[in-house]
Parts: structure tokens; C-alpha cells; sequence
């Protein structure tokens, strides 16, 4: 069906009461952000449960009259995974949105969908926890969101991606059966591991409705410093080195090409010479959390000056306070300040082997100048310890899409890198996923989806197309 009829809608509003369902044709999304992609209120139509009951109760009806669901979590993903058209309906979890416990001697938090990463590290931080894992897009992103997408971040390279900050999980099939695993411990040996599955599949085989995250004890950050680097590989050095010198006690690892650090802070009214930094190829970001057994700060700013005398680090300013503190961040976090002097920015997102990061970012960089034009403006940022870069490429010709992904995917595989490492495929990179992607594997993936939602109800289109 292209349009949803009036009974259906009747039945809806009926299921999920005032306030629940917001329509296009009365305006209700009017006041609603769309997020990251226009057409992700294309269908018209949100649900918005209270609780799992109902959400449960609007997959079956979904599935009972063959309506297809697009979930929602905060809006935040990249490649399209949450948009719509019309005859679908829009599934929002922002009211499941409850922090049903946080136990302190366990070490977890048991949390609805809808909740914010914000609000779960809020509250862990009210017990001196916090769940392990941070992205720039904390106050939006749902924890059910990071779920779906297999979330990484900041501190994947020590703590995982989202998958491993799952204890238990509880999800809705595509009939709305709701499927509990919602254990509380780490070794659950019972069979095929459900949450995995679901973490990852961006809404395609389940609707998340409550999780059992793992929490860590929460240190408060010693030393935080901008180092200027010589060369990417000079940066590796640099990363090794501290990661040895503080072992367990760097919360970060963030790479910042020059023109991405440069372009950033000019639009927050700041430059990297006020820090007292000469320009540099590239920058890290790095931040070490206390020890009571040593003082980091010192550490750190002398580990950094053995750096400099040996020729990796060209000149560092560890923040001196707060304030500066979230300047350094500023400038690593807000990639959306790249697209107010270039708006056609368009990011992707690849993992590359740190042995073949400075080789794979220099060859991206010559082929775009080569085939295109010199003057194309290449964004460069990541996170460095796992590889994780994140490439913002404007200036774009009509038509250069499939040119493009050529440049930025072709090797990586063979490297054993990735096309796709944490914004996952969605609408944008089907493309890539048939070019890059096993066929076998393709095939197994589409097997599962056949078997846990044979009417293709959840998120139609999405990955597999």
C-alpha cells in the first residue's frame, strides 16, 4: 500500500491513545527534527509507544495488515537507515525513555530504548560509573540507536564497540513478539547469541526495547594535550608510545588531518597558532585519565617533550583548564562546522590497519586531486587507535558518487580494512555492500532477515535492499 487507510490509522491511535501518533496531514511533525536525512519523516505517520506493551501491540498490527515500520532512536545516523516514504510508518522510541535501574554492585544499568547516551552517563555518573562508550552525538543518539547501529566512538579501542557493552537485551520481532534475554552477567552460555545479532542490523530484524549495559568505573580526566605531529606516521609513534607509557589510563586517541583541525577551529573563532602550535600535517587528541600513583599530567607533558627532542611531535599544548579542555574537544567533536564554509560536505567512513593508515590517506589524497581537481577540499578525522577514519570530501562534481567511493574503498578489503566502520550501510552504501561485500556472506544475511521477518515488515530497503 502506498497511503495508510483510514481504518488503519483508527486502529493505531486507538492502540497508543492521545499524544501518541502524529500525523504530516495535521501538522503534528511540523515541530519535529527530521535528523541527518530529509526523508526521514517521508512516511507521514510517527508511533510513539509509552511502553513496550504498545510497541508491541503496533508491530502486530503492522504485521497483521502488511504496514511496514522504520525505527527511530535519535535521528543521528548517516547513510540513510532511517528514512521513509509514505504507506510506512515511523517508529519512535523516544518515550521508552526510562532508566529502570542502575545497579552499583553489578556494575550495569538496565535502560529503555529511547533513553539518551547523555542521560545513562548522567545517572552512571551520580554512582561513579559511566558506560563506556562516548560519541559527539551523546545527546541525541538513543541507547536503543546504538544498539541497532553497533555504535563505536571515542573509547572502542579499549572498552568495544556497542555490541560489547550489552549484557542483555530485549527486542520485538517483526510480529511484535516480544523476545526477553535480558541477563545480567557476562558468561551466558545458551545458545546463539541473540543481542549480537540484533546489534548491528539497524532495525531490519528487531525493534529494541530495553538493554542491560555494562558500566565502568568512571576516572576523572588528568592531562588532555593537542600534539602537533610531524607525519601520520609520526603520529603512530606518538600513539604508541603513549599507549605504552599509560597503559589502561588513555581514555583517547583522536587523529585530526590539518585542514579538518584548522577548518574547525576557525569556526568556533579560535586557531591552533593561539595554542601555540606551528602547522602540522596532522594533530592528535589524546586524554589520560588520573592515577593515584603517579601525577599524568607530569607524565604525559614529559613523555611528549622525549617526543619532541626524538623529531615525531613538532609542538603540544596541554590544556591548561576546563574551558580549553573543551575547546580541544570542540574542535575534534563538531564536523558539522566543515559544512558551513563547505556545504556540500559529504562524510564517509572506513577502518584502515594502522600499518596502512598514512599510505591509505595519502593515496585518497593524490587520486582526488589527480581525477578531479588539486582545489577539492579533503577532510581528514578519526580515531586513531582503531583505525576508524572519517573522510569529508566537498567540492563534488555532478555524478562523481560512484568515482569517489571507488577511490575511498577499492584495497581496503584486501588490507583487511572495512567500507563501512561505524555509520553502517542504511540507503547510502548498498552500493558498496554488493561491490565490496561476500557474496556468501550477503547471502547468509539475507537468510536471517527471510526467517525473522518473512513479510520484510522491519525496515524494508535498509541494508540489503
Amino acid at each position: 500500500m502506498t497511503t495508510l487507510d483510514a481504518a488503519f490509522l483508527a486502529r493505531l491511535d486507538a492502540l497508543l491513545g492521545p499524544g501518541g501518533v502524529a500525523r504530516a496531514d495535521a501538522d503534528a511533525l511540523a515541530g519535529i527534527d527530521p535528523g541527518y536525512h530529509p526523508d526521514n519523516l517521508a512516511a507521514g505517520v510517527q508511533a510513539s509507544p509509552r511502553t513496550v506493551d504498545e510497541a508491541s501491540a503496533v508491530l502486530a498490527l503492522c504485521h497483521e495488515v502488511g504496514v511496514s515500520v522504520v525505527p527511530h532512536g535519535g535521528r543521528t545516523g548517516l547513510v540513510g537507515g532511517g528514512a521513509s516514504r509514505p504507506g510506512q510508518i515511523v517508529l519512535s522510541t523516544r518515550r521508552l525513555d526510562r532508566i529502570v535501574e542502575i545497579d552499583t554492585a553489578a556494575r550495569l544499568a538496565v535502560v529503555e530504548a529511547g533513553v539518551t547516551l547523555q542521560q545513562l552517563q548522567e545517572a552512571a555518573a551520580g554512582h561513579g560509573l559511566t558506560p563506556g562508550i562516548d560519541l559527539a552525538a551523546r545527546g541525541s543518539a538513543t541507547i536503543g540507536g546504538l544498539i541497532a547501529t553497533n555504535a563505536g566512538g571515542i573509547e572502542a579501542f579499549r572498552r568495544g564497540t556497542m555490541r560489547n557493552r550489552v549484557f542483555g537485551l530485549e527486542f520485538l520481532g517483526a510480529d511484535g513478539t516480544v523476545v526477553s534475554d535480558l541477563v545480567r552477567v557476562l558468561k551466558n552460555n545458551t545458545g546463539y547469541d541473540l543481542k549480537d545479532l540484533i546489534a548491528g542490523s539497524e532495525g531490519t530484524l528487531g525493534l529494541v526495547t530495553r538493554a542491560v549495559i555494562r558500566l565502568e568505573r568512571q576516572v576523572t580526566p588528568a592531562a588532555t594535550a593537542l600534539v602537533a605531529c610531524a607525519s601520520a606516521e609520526a603520529a603512530l609513534t606518538v600513539a604508541g608510545r603513549l599507549r605504552d607509557r599509560f597503559p589502561g589510563r588513555l581514555r583517547a586517541l583522536e587523529i585530526l588531518w590539518h585542514a579538518y583541525a584548522e577548518t574547525v577551529a576557525q569556526e568556533h573563532g579560535v586557531s591552533l597558532s593561539g595554542f601555540g602550535l606551528d602547522p602540522a600535517p596532522v594533530y592528535l587528541l589524546t586524554e589520560a585519565e588520573q592515577d593515584p600513583d603517579i601525577d599524568i599530567a607530569a607524565a604525559m607533558e614529559a613523555e611528549i617533550g622525549a617526543l619532541w627532542e626524538e623529531g615525531p611531535v613538532t609542538g603540544a599544548a596541554l590544556a591548561q583548564n576546563e574551558r580549553q579542555r573543551e575547546m580541544f574537544w570542540r574542535i575534534r567533536d563538531d564536523s558539522d562546522a566543515v559544512s558551513r564554509p563547505c556545504p556540500d560536505a559529504k562524510t564517509f567512513d572506513v577502518s584502515v590497519p594502522l600499518s596502512a593508515l598514512p599510505a591509505y590517506v595519502e593515496r585518497i589524497r593524490s587520486e582526488l586531486a589527480a581525477i578531479f581537481s588539486p582545489d577539492m577540499r579533503v577532510y581528514v578525522f578519526g580515531h586513531l587507535a582503531d583505525g576508524n577514519l572519517h573522510v569529508m570530501i566537498g567540492d563534488r562534481p555532478p555524478g562523481s558518487m560512484a568515482r569517489i567511493e571507488a577511490i575511498l574503498y577499492d584495497g581496503l578489503a584486501e588490507v583487511g580494512g572495512s567500507f563501512s566502520a561505524e555509520h553502517g550501510i542504511g540507503l547510502e552504501k548498498q552500493d558498496a555492500f554488493r561491490r565490496y561485500g561476500d557474496p556468501a556472506r550477503r547471502a547468509a544475511m539475507a537468510a536471517i532477515k527471510a526467517a525473522l521477518d518473512p513479510k520484510g515488515v522491519l525496515n524494508p530497503g535498509k541494508i540489503l535492499g
